[in-house]
Parts: structure tokens; C-alpha cells; sequence
């Protein structure tokens, strides 16, 4: 008789599992999904035929591991998209006899120019910041000398001892360029000040980038020969899926429930039952109870702790000072933008080139804009005559953010948006928003004791936390998915458990090329 998992969380981490048990092993996996829809915050909502992606989502991993199993999963398109026909773009496509057409198929992974910019005193500049003439001519002179002086400063005398995600970003960028691109966003993500943030988010999320390498990329593009293309230290282009990063993960939850899998969605675990020290079944708020021999878990870690019970009163308290930022979007149909489009990069209608801009305004909440006709035409109804954006904010549950009605909050975000020049109110069309819970994992609160909840639960020998709530760690889709996979390659005893926990350490920026 087949072996018994259950998964909690229906995300990229709950399903790549179930995904790789099917596929590698004789164990049958049960998915318990508290919403009534399948990909976590990578999900795909759709609003009148116009698609949001929750949060913004690029298909690239330094891990071809991870990068071919999404390739298996939905195979490069074969053909141009509809707006790479219509623009007369050159895009490298599969060379592959069967690479799939998006004209002709849902099934297919489309490739993407990457663009995403700041926007700062009504001004675009690069993300990651390049040193460049645009940069020097937004900020001016005198901005950019005390940026010099303050990052030598801070090279000659630098803080020795990084206790916070202030003191990581001043160390690398000097306390001006931090305060001009850094501070402001930071603080507007998280709702505290960056000295309160453990700098090990920066060493996560900001990685090896630091101004040595913005004046080594300057002086690349200074000595480049005419004509010749200068190689740059980030991707210039990411897989997307046709509809969406929800698209992927809708096909995979399709194909695990066509191996025998099951996928049981509006069921929220709330009790955790353990028998000489491992986890024997879990319980639902509707009462089911669902028996395994292994359990993998993606769930929040404080939701995970409340729900075991019998926990030790020290991690009891650890794993309830936990802290998370919950996230609302505002999707807005337009006629028009207000903002031009500057660069030499051809678009439909012209529309600014970039998939998201990172807000740094003063005076607004909104945090950051995506703009999805860029991400993908299929995302949005009428992508040759209407645009799509989505106004992300960043919030606590019980905030006015959080709580607001939807007509109040969206006209808030739309004024927001008209004040910094996005767009003008009469060409709004339609609006529409969406709440997440626990969407960003939280590096303040309790987290510095985090390490003894860890040791906990890895003292549970059937029980397996992957993902970015299920280890209180803030991966991308990639490591959440690569935590998966690392998973179950322990359970047919390839690795070490504690391999699982060592995904997403490395030192390198995780959008620079190989």
C-alpha cells in the first residue's frame, strides 16, 4: 500500500512536492488548500478577462534544476507572441521541432525583455541603480557628490558591525545613496525602520550588489567599443507563463490530480496531532481529518506552532512574536497612461516599456506598479487599445490599508496614482482589489530567536517545512520551489534534512546572469 503525504498549502513549494512524489517516488499526496484557488501568492486572478499577477513574478533561477522543471511543465514558445508579431521584435525562440505556438496553444512558456525601473522625483532610473548619464542628470550635481563623498566615507570607516539592515545598506552603498534609493521603499515595504530590520533580509534580497559594482558596470559601458554590445551583470529577459505565473501552477495542479494526487481546496488545518514525537494526522476547520507517514508543511510558521499545541512554551512564545506584511493590489483598467514612454524600446501604443517601477515618491503609500500588458498581451482583454496595471501596497492586517472598504481604498490608490502624474483620473475605465495575508515573511519581532523554532521542528522526523511562510524565509518562487525539490529528494534519502534549510544562502544577487 502506497505511503500517504499530506501537503499543507496549494503554493509553488505544496505543489512542486506533490509534483516530484508523483513523479519520483510511491507515495500518494493529499494538498490542503485554505483558499478556494491553487498558487499561493504566485496565483493568477482574473478580473473581466484582464489578469493580475499577486505580486510580481519572473521565471528565472540560477538553478537549471528548477529552470528546466518549469520548462518541462510549459515548453518555450516555438513562435513570437501577438505583440512581438505586431512590434516586429526578435525574440530567441525554442528550436525544437514541437515547440509550442502561443497563437495555436495555452500550454507554452513565453520569453520577456526584463525592465523595471525607480521612480523618483517624477524621474525613471535604473533598478538595479547604474551609474549612468540619466542618473547624474536626474539627481544633479550636488546630489551626486555627496553621494560620492558619503560612499567613500563609508568605505574608509565602515560599520563593523552590521546588527541591521540600515547598517548592511550603508556599509554598501553609503548613507546617502541609501537614503536617496533605499531608505524610503524599505521602510514603506515593511512598515519599520530599516534599523529595526535584521540585515540578514539584506543579505538575502540585496545580496553581492553594492556601489563597486555600479562604478565597475560604468566603466564597462565607458570602454565598450562602438557598436559592440557590453555585457551587463543582470538578466535581460525572463520566462513567463501565457496567462500568468497562476497559469504554471494551474497545470501543475491539473497534472498531479491526473497522476492520482488530490487537491482539496477551502480546507484551512487548524489542529496538528502528534504521537511519540511524530505528526500522525491534522485536522481542518470543517472537522476532516487527514491521516500521513510524511507531512510537509508551507503554512505560516506562527499558524504551524499555534496548530501543533504541545509545543515548548519558549518556541510556543518565538514562533507568536513572529511578524509578516500583508499586501493589497488595485488593478485599474485606463484608455491611457500620462507617463511617456522616453526610451528607444518599441511597446503597443507606446506605453512605458517596463513590467513593474518601484514607487520612491514621498507623499504616497503605493509602493509599486506592474504593468501587465508588458508581462504578457494574454494578460489583458484588449491589450491593443487598453492598459492593465496593478497599484501594490504593503500593509498590516487591521491597517486602514487592510480594512477599507473597497470603493474608499480604490479610490484612494487611483488619487495616489493622478498625484504623482501615472495617469489621469478620466481615463480610468475600471478598478478592482484584491487582499493576501502574510505575503512577505517579516525579518523583525521575534525573528532573531527564529533559529531555536527551527531546531524544533526539525526535531519532528515526518514533518518538512519548505517554502517562504513555511520557513519564515523570504525566497523567491525559485527557492521556494528548489526547497521542494530538495525535499523529497530527503525522503528517498539522497540528502540531508537540514539541506533543505541551506537553499537561498549563497552570496550572489539572484537576478545577475551565470
Amino acid at each position: 500500500m502506497a505511503r500517504k503525504a499530506v501537503i499543507i498549502g496549494a503554493g509553488p513549494a505544496g505543489l512542486t512536492a506533490a509534483y516530484e512524489m508523483l513523479k519520483r517516488t510511491d507515495m500518494m499526496p493529499v494538498i490542503l488548500e485554505e483558499n478556494d484557488f491553487i498558487g499561493g501568492i504566485s496565483a493568477t486572478l482574473e478580473y473581466k478577462n484582464n489578469r493580475i499577477d499577486m505580486g510580481g513574478h519572473r521565471f528565472f533561477s540560477k538553478s537549471d534544476r528548477v529552470m528546466n522543471w518549469w520548462l518541462d511543465v510549459l515548453p518555450l514558445q516555438g513562435k513570437p507572441s501577438k505583440d512581438d508579431v505586431i512590434l516586429n521584435r526578435t525574440v530567441e525562440l525554442s528550436d525544437k521541432k514541437d515547440a509550442p505556438d502561443p497563437s495555436k496553444t495555452d500550454r507554452v512558456m513565453l520569453r520577456r525583455p526584463r525592465l523595471s525601473r525607480i521612480f523618483y522625483l517624477k524621474t525613471f532610473f535604473n533598478y538595479p541603480v547604474s551609474l549612468n548619464l540619466n542618473t547624474i542628470k536626474g539627481l544633479g550635481l550636488w546630489r551626486m557628490f555627496k553621494i560620492g563623498c558619503s560612499y567613500l566615507k563609508a568605505l574608509l570607516f565602515p560599520i563593523k558591525e552590521e546588527k541591521s539592515l540600515e547598517d548592511f545598506m550603508i556599509n554598501r552603498f553609503g548613507r546617502e545613496l541609501y537614503r536617496t534609493f533605499f531608505k524610503d521603499y524599505t521602510e514603506k515595504l515593511w512598515g519599520i525602520e530599516c534599523g529595526k530590520i535584521s540585515a540578514e533580509w539584506g543579505a538575502q534580497r540585496i545580496k553581492g550588489i553594492s556601489i563597486l559594482k555600479v562604478l565597475k558596470q560604468m566603466f564597462l559601458n565607458l570602454g565598450a567599443k562602438k557598436g559592440k554590445a557590453v555585457e551587463t551583470s543582470f538578466i535581460e529577459n525572463f520566462f513567463y507563463p501565457k496567462f500568468g505565473p497562476g497559469h504554471l501552477w494551474e497545470t501543475v495542479g491539473a497534472d498531479i490530480e491526473d497522476m492520482g494526487g488530490k487537491i482539496v481546496l477551502g480546507e484551512k488545518v487548524t489542529q496538528i496531532k502528534k504521537e511519540n514525537g511524530v505528526i500522525k494526522s491534522v485536522v481542518t476547520e470543517s472537522g476532516k481529518e487527514y491521516e500521513g507517514d510524511i507531512f510537509i508543511s508551507t503554512m505560516p510558521v506562527k499558524d504551524l506552532c499555534k496548530a501543533m499545541g504541545d509545543v515548548p512554551e519558549e518556541i510556543k512564545e518565538i514562533s507568536e512574536g513572529l511578524m509578516y506584511r500583508d499586501f493589497r493590489v488595485v488593478g485599474v483598467l485606463l484608455n491611457k497612461l500620462a507617463l511617456k514612454n522616453k526610451t528607444k524600446i518599441k511597446t503597443i501604443n507606446n506605453i512605458i516599456p517596463d513590467t513593474w517601477i518601484y514607487i520612491q515618491e514621498k507623499g504616497v503609500k503605493l509602493g509599486r506598479i506592474q504593468f501587465f500588458n508588458n508581462w504578457s498581451p494574454y494578460m489583458v482583454d484588449d491589450f491593443e487599445h487598453k492598459i492593465w496595471i496593478g497599484l501594490e501596497y504593503f500593509c498590516n492586517e487591521g491597517d486602514k490599508i487592510w480594512t477599507d472598504d473597497d470603493k474608499t481604498f480604490i479610490d484612494f490608490a487611483i488619487d495616489e496614482a493622478v498625484k504623482i502624474g501615472i495617469f489621469k483620473k478620466e481615463d480610468v475605465l475600471d478598478a478592482y482589489t484584491k487582499r493576501v495575508k502574510k505575503a512577505y515573511p517579516a525579518y523583525f519581532g521575534s525573528y532573531d530567536k527564529f533559529e531555536d523554532v527551527k531546531k524544533y521542528v526539525l526535531s519532528i522526523d515526518n514533518l518538512y517545512l519548505v517554502g517562504r511562510n513555511g520557513m519564515h524565509k523570504y525566497n523567491n518562487m525559485d527557492h521556494s520551489a528548489l526547497t521542494a525539490m530538495k525535499t523529497v529528494d530527503c525522503i528517498l534519502g539522497l540528502c540531508d534534512k537540514a539541506e533543505i534549510w541551506n537553499v537561498n544562502t549563497e552570496t550572489e544577487y539572484h537576478e545577475e546572469k551565470k
